[in-house]
């Protein structure tokens, strides 16, 4: 699971990127941003999925794996800040973009492309928004200021961690502490009022997710005025596991249509 030249301490590629023309959709680098106390690898399937069709690369927070001796990150925007820099310094501004955030993800890529949009002038984005709720409906989660019983218990109850994994007290040591700052940067973070996006806008939730209702991931309208579209799966918080080729099938589907509305 090495992932192939082009490495920095942020951005990860997991194979090579396909050679296109620059008009085609295969032209545009998609930039995966996981969750809460997540990996870079988390989006090791979907990259080996869409290999043939995209070029995918995923951010490593701090705090984590190969980053461990890195302080974990708890401000969200902050965390926007130095992804944004990152990104910008890895890819470059001039190839097309899409960002694909998962639920703290989501806020994190959001937050990226409204600087995309407002600091690189980058006019070519798509940002693909998964199990979270629209940014304009904050809810008050203070897990963050509880003991680690009570995050444990959150993260089981997602069902996105395997439970020996949480039985073990040395991998959970691991990743405690970076997964309380994730919490803290995603309970803590308030969009601003006015942020909207020109971007084409594309909402994924599960239909039985406890972290965001349909309703919640509809709202997601409200943050661009470009086009919106709103998929709902079957299944829970990490419901794009069991859909991972759907999944793939939609980012590239919608990313080729939307290219190919550029060139009209």
């Amino acid at each position: 699971m090495a992932s192939t030249p082009m490495n920095t301490l942020w951005i990860r590629r997991f194979r090579p990127a396909p050679n296109p023309g620059p008009a085609s959709p295969e032209a545009t680098t998609l930039v995966c941003f996981p969750h809460a106390g997540g990996l870079a690898t988390s989006f090791y399937a979907l990259s080996q999925t869409l290999s043939e069709r995209l070029d995918v690369v995923a951010v490593q927070y701090p705090g984590r794996q190969d980053r461990h001796r890195e302080p974990a990150i708890e401000d969200l925007r902050e965390l926007a800040d130095q992804t944004f820099t990152a990104l910008t310094e890895a890819l470059g501004t001039e190839r097309p973009l899409a960002l694909f955030g998962h639920s703290m993800g989501a806020c994190v890529a959001f937050e990226v492309a409204r600087r995309l949009e407002e600091q690189a002038g980058v006019g070519r984005t798509t940002l693909f928004v998964s199990g979270h709720r629209a940014p304009s409906l904050p809810r008050t989660e203070n897990l963050h200021l509880q003991g680690d019983d009570a995050l444990l218990r959150d993260i089981r109850a997602l069902s996105g961690t395997a439970p020996h994994a949480l039985d073990d007290e040395d991998i959970v040591g691991l990743f405690l502490s970076s997964l309380r700052a994730d919490y803290r940067a995603i309970g803590t973070y308030r969009a601003p009022e006015d942020a909207v996006l020109g971007c084409p806008v594309v909402a994924l939730t599960g239909d039985t997710d406890p972290k965001t209702t349909v309703e919640e991931a509809q709202a997601w309208r409200d943050h661009t005025t470009g086009p919106f579209t709103l998929k709902v799966f079957s299944g829970g918080h990490f419901f794009a596991s069991d859909h991972t080729e759907a999944v793939a099938d939609l980012v590239s589907q919608h990313l080729a249509t939307h290219v190919h509305a550029q060139q009209q």
